[in-house]
Order: structure tokens, then sequence, then C-alpha cells
């Protein structure tokens, strides 16, 4: 009770801002955008797209309508008051040390840390658990500015050769080198052009890795990359002489993956056409000449081989268990037929991870973390305890391990590094966080919500003790929504910024996504994609009829999939929140499928070639095709100049459509981010920056004082 008032006081403070002032910032003209006369007919349907033209995102003039829209973009932002202070507070709050498990390679121990705005964590590694820490790789000696990042590192099994892959100004695109770990020096030439990969060294005399054909010149960010291929890299020999393992012309696959068993008896491949499903195969090293075997030959479910014990093979798998469960079977013979359940399926969807000659089983209970350990035999021998209601992560080690790391976090619990005895069960702090926040102050709870077709939807809401529900609280929502995915409880340094002042963050976990295994998923798939956009709108409807907040307070927020929810949100639903934050988001749902790896997302999506049915399902939802002039909440669109994901084209057209249409006062800004990509790899300073600048757009629209 005594913080009531000071909240009140607080409150008052926060949206005391009359209308007058609001509009004191000024919004420079938006850029005169182009239309071009492109029309497409799809069963009779003409389709106008006088944007396409932004979609060739490396022609002079895209790069000049870039520039331009970023010059609105930062003038708008520069003029609200309190935004250099959010990003003081912010650089303050970011700027504590920040380390990674621990992993054990060789003789060493390695580990990740970031002192606490370096541009990219430095890779550490030291002898044992207490020998004197040296640096073994810092990604900010990769470039000037930063944004070269580590994206991976693989080593032999007796710890003297890595191989690490670089990625350059965020592009899944990345390069290989090969380093002696002894001294750092480099073996052989350095490989190009490797994307979507893994790096699984067979001995020390080589590895496997995949990679597409390289879009021609002018188009390496955009080009569709249709099928992978796997290759066999030898040490000491030229890249243009890999030998093909697996694709190409004779075994077309969107993806495929590669990596061995722990003794390296087994070379094991998935070959998939989409995101969901795919084929298993395996090759027995140990045999001269032996034949790639198939293990699984369609698409319709998940499987991947978790290890081995001799010719032993433990499977994970979703096959007649949308849950996942673990299977033996022997390599000899691996078909399905001959596979025996190990660990059977529950309610509960399972990953699972090998430790110490033990089995990790890690579930997923309505979106949190419950981990159990056996044995090989598939016998239990505990439950884990973990220190809350959260997400556990980790539980990896080699074989001959006795001790493994996991790392347990959740909204107002900041991550926190334990290790586990594995023959006792016992965890210990092993690195506690260092971040200023009190978790005492605050509260995490999960609600369920009705959806419109009476669907029971799961939804964590995150807040200070003694918030007022008097619905003027500035609230968050976030979600995600598709491929499977599961949103759990992950601390966020940023969100202190939104919570400390007396805001919500609020994440529902919807249909499409993985939390409920692969049914919950499908029920979010393409002619079923409108339940995801309802189970939102839902979740909006919760919070604003139990008063934490209202629409005059609610900002919406998702990325990459989660964009496309965002943009669908602006089309359907506009008057239903203030401020909107579509990122890195996918929103021609006509063509989605013609760049880069889009192709692989038809499962979730479909496309327009499929059906009048699906082509018209998705025309009527797709962000881009679906705006119509109206009035729309404060919008800024982001994505990034190096996006070869989902690439920016889908953000420019979008965004300029909506500048276009946009007969509200709420200002349409796009924020495109230079030299980086999806995501991955983007320096501090540039995580910052965006934080920064999503919450003073947020604050500002939602009448806010800091």
């Amino acid at each position: 009770m005594k913080r009531t008032p000071c909240l009140l006081a607080l409150a008052v403070l926060f949206y005391s801002y009359s209308h007058a002032q609001q509009m004191t910032i000024k919004t420079l003209p938006y850029p005169k955008t182009k239309k071009v006369d492109t029309v497409d007919t799809y069963f009779g349907t003409q389709v106008p797209d006088p944007y396409r033209w932004l979609e060739n995102d490396q022609a002079p003039d895209t790069k000049a309508w870039v520039k331009e829209e970023n010059k609105v973009t930062q003038d708008y932002l520069k003029q609200i008051p309190y935004r250099e202070d959010i990003r003081k507070r912010l650089e303050t709050l970011w700027n504590y040390e920040k380390y990674s498990a621990p992993f054990k390679e060789g003789q060493y121990t390695y580990f990740y840390k970031n002192d606490g705005l370096q541009s990219q964590s430095v890779l550490y590694r030291q002898i044992g658990d207490s020998g004197k820490p040296e640096v073994f790789l810092d990604p900010n000696k990769f470039s000037a500015d930063g944004t070269t990042s580590l994206q991976g590192i693989d080593f032999t099994k007796n710890g003297d050769l890595a191989a690490y892959q670089i990625s350059e100004g965020g592009s899944d695109w990345r390069k290989v080198i090969v380093i002696k770990t002894s001294d750092k020096s480099v073996v052989g030439d350095t490989l190009i052009d490797v994307k979507f990969s893994g790096l699984a060294w067979k001995g020390t005399d080589g590895f496997y890795y995949s990679s597409y054909d390289k879009p021609k010149a002018g188009s390496q960010l955009s080009g569709l990359t249709q099928y992978h291929k796997l290759f066999y890299h030898k040490l000491g020999t030229p890249q243009s002489t890999d030998r093909l393992i697996f694709g190409g012309e004779k075994t077309k696959r969107r993806y495929i993956g590669a990596y061995l068993t722990e003794d390296e008896r087994f070379l094991v491949i998935t070959a998939a056409t989409s995101t969901t499903g795919n084929e298993l195969y395996i090759q027995d090293l140990s045999k001269a000449d032996s034949p790639i075997v198939t293990v699984v030959d369609n698409f319709d479910n998940q499987h991947n081989v978790l290890d081995n014990v001799g010719s032993k093979l433990y499977i994970l798998t979703n096959i007649y268990s949308p849950n996942f469960k673990i299977v033996t079977v022997d390599a000899a013979t691996p078909g399905i037929t001959h596979w025996k359940d190990l660990i059977p399926e529950t309610k509960n969807v399972l990953t699972a991870s090998t430790a110490g000659g033990k089995i990790f089983a890690e579930y997923l209970k309505d979106a949190t973390s419950f981990v159990q350990q056996y044995s090989m035999d598939g016998k239990l021998e505990r439950t884990i305890t973990l220190p809350s209601v959260g997400t556990a992560g980790g539980f990896a080690a080699k074989k001959e391990e006795k001790e493994t790391y996991y790392t347990f976090t959740s909204y107002i619990y900041p991550p926190t590094i334990f290790k586990l005895d594995i023959a006792t069960g016992q965890s210990s702090i092993y690195k506690k966080s260092g971040v200023q926040f009190d978790p005492e102050q605050y509260e995490s709870k999960q609600v369920f919500y009705a959806s419109k077709d009476k669907t029971k939807i799961p939804m964590i809401i995150t807040y200070k003790k003694g918030t007022v529900l008097n619905g003027q609280n500035p609230l968050m929502l976030y979600a995600y929504g598709g491929f499977g995915v599961s949103l759990t409880p992950a601390f966020s340094t940023s969100n202190i910024i939104l919570l400390e002042h007396g805001g919500i963050y609020a994440v529902p976990n919807l249909r499409g996504g993985g939390e409920y295994g692969e049914t919950w998923h499908k029920k979010g798939i393409k002619m079923k994609k409108q339940n995801v956009f309802d189970d939102f709108i839902a979740a909006a409807e919760y919070l604003i009829k139990n008063k934490y907040t209202s629409k005059e307070h609610l900002a919406v927020s998702g990325g990459s999939n989660g964009g496309l929810l965002i943009g669908a949100m602006l089309t359907q639903r506009p008057e239903l929140f203030k401020v909107a934050f579509p990122a890195v988001g996918v929103m021609d749902m006509l063509r989605y499928n013609k760049f880069t790896a889009g192709a692989g997302w038809s499962y979730d999506y479909g496309t327009a070639e499929d059906s009048k049915e699906m082509f018209e399902y998705l025309y009527k939802y797709s962000p881009y095709h679906a705006l119509t002039p109206r009035e729309y909440p404060a919008t800024m669109v982001t994505t990034a100049d190096h996006d070869d994901r989902v690439v920016p084209a889908h953000s420019f057209k979008f965004g300029s459509r909506l500048q276009e249409y946009q007969k509200g006062a709420g200002p349409v800004l796009i924020r495109i981010e230079t030299n980086a990509g999806h995501g991955a790899g983007q320096s501090t300073a540039q995580v910052i920056s965006g934080q920064v600048d999503k919450w003073a757009f947020m604050f500002w629209n939602l009448g806010a004082k800091w």
C-alpha cells in the first residue's frame, strides 16, 4: 500500500503532456515515392504493385529513397525531448559484464564475455575452471565499426583445430576461417559464400558444410536461394574442389544440415523443402565407402539423431507424437518400422540433449521449462530443480563430463548460469547477472484468455508490484505466432525502461507457435493463419477489458513473422491500439517466395500460386495489399539494408503505401538500419540505438513524459 501514492504520482507525471505539447514535433514531408504501373494477374484477378521498383534494393534510386526516409525518421526522433535521457539510462543499464555458459574443447574451457558496451562479445579460454582467462577470438577487431560478427565456432574432437564463421553487415552469407588453437594461426584458405550451415569436423582432415549457389551480381542479398548443397572440405585444398556429398541436381532440397555423432562414427544428414518436416539420413563413417542410408524418406514430420551408443541410435521425433518422443533403433536397420519408444510422448512438448552419458528431457509446460534427467536406457533418474518458473536451456556436454551448465531466465529473472552435478542433480550458481534490476520489485504472472473461437491462449504479463490497473498504463504487447517457434519467458535489459516507469509488458503464446506441439503449430498455418491474428486481437481486448491498459495506451510489436502479425493488425484492427512496431516483417504475401529462402516458408503460409482459394486467402490479409486510405496508429516500420532473410523490400513497399494512405495524425516512419541484417550480429551500439528509438517513439505517441 505504501507504494501506491508513489505510483499514482508517477502516472500523473507520465501523462502530463497536453495534446498541444504533443503537436510540437514537426514531421518532415515524406519522400515523394514514385509509383510504377506493374500489375500481376492471379487466377484472373489483377493485382497492382506500384512500389515494385523498391524490390531492387541495390539500385541507386532505392538507395536514395532509403537515405531520404531515414532523414525523415531521424529528424522526427531527435525532436523527442527525452530521447537522449533514454539513451543514457539504457547505456547505463546495458553496461555490465555478460557471460555465456562455458564449454570444453580439448584441454581448454571456452566462454563468451562482453565487458558491457563492447560491440561484440569476445571468446575467451582458460585451462580448466580456475586457469587464467585469455582472449581467444575478439570479433571487435574484425571490423572498424563492430558490424562484423562471430556467428559460430566448431572444434575438432581433440580441440587442436577450430573453424569459425563470420558475418559481415548482418548478412546470412558467411565466411569460414580455420585456425590452429595452439597459436591461432590460419590454416588454408578462407571459405566464402556459406549460408545456413553448421560445420561438422571429420577428424582433423576436414569438415562438412552447406551452402547455395550464390545469386548473380546485383542480387546477392535478395536473389532466390533454392537448393542447398552439402560439401566436404579437405584442409589444404581449394574450396572449388570441395566434394558434393548430398543435394544438387540429384536430390534437390531447400535446407540441408549435417553433423557427426560424438564418436564420429555416423554422419547425420537432415534434408527439408520447408521450415517444417525433414528427411533423415545416416552414413557409417567407420566403414570405407559406406553408402548414405535413408532413415526417413518424407517431410511429414521432424526428426534428428540425439546420440548413439555403438550402433544404437537415439532419435528425437514427432512422428505419431506431435509433442515429440525419443526412440531407439539399430543403425543396421534404421527404418521407422524398427523404432522403439524410449521416452514416450507426454502432454508437454519435448526437446532434448545429452550430457555426461545422460539424456536431459526439456519439456514446455504452458510455455515454461520443466526438465528431467534420464539414463540412456530410458530410466527416469530425477526432475531438475529450477529456481523459479521460467526458461532453462543448455544441458549439453560430452559423454565423459561430470557436470553440465544451463542458463535460467524469466521476464523478471536476469539470465543466471548454473552448474549441474550430473551424478547428484545438484545445481549451483556459476555466474549471476550483474544487471541493475531488483526482481523483488516486479511480478510476472500467467493468465489464460479466450480467443475468438473460444480456444484458451496463455499470456504472461509483467509489471511493477503495486501497479494500479486503471487502464492508464503504457503497455507493450509482443508476439510471434508462427513456424512452431515457442516464446518462453526471457529477461530483457531493454524492457527495464518500460517496467521501471510504470509500464506493462505482455506476451501471449499464439497459435502457429510450438508451445503446445505440432498440433498448436498447425492451427495457425495456411488457411488457418487468421487464428493467429484473432488470438492477438483477443489478447489486446483482454488487457483492455481487465484495465491493464486502454486503446490510447497500447503499443504492439513483433518481428519477422511477428512483423507480418503487426502488419495484419494495422490493416484489420487499427483502432485497437495507439502505436505499432512492425519489424523486419513479411508484408507482401503474394511475392515473399520470390526472394532468398522465402519459398521455404510455404509450409506455414502457402503461396499465391498454390490455388485460387489460397491466393484469395493470402491477398485478403497480406499487409501490403490490405492497406486502404484510413486513420492508422503512429507506426515505425523497421528493417535493415543487409537483411537477406526477409528482404527489406517488404518493409519498403508496406511503409510507402502506409505513408500514402495515412489519414490520421499519427506519424508513419521507416527506420532502416544500415550495415545490418535480420537481427543477428548487430553491434551493441546498433541494438541500443534501435531500442532507444523504439521507446522514445512509443512514449511520445502515448502522450508520455519521461
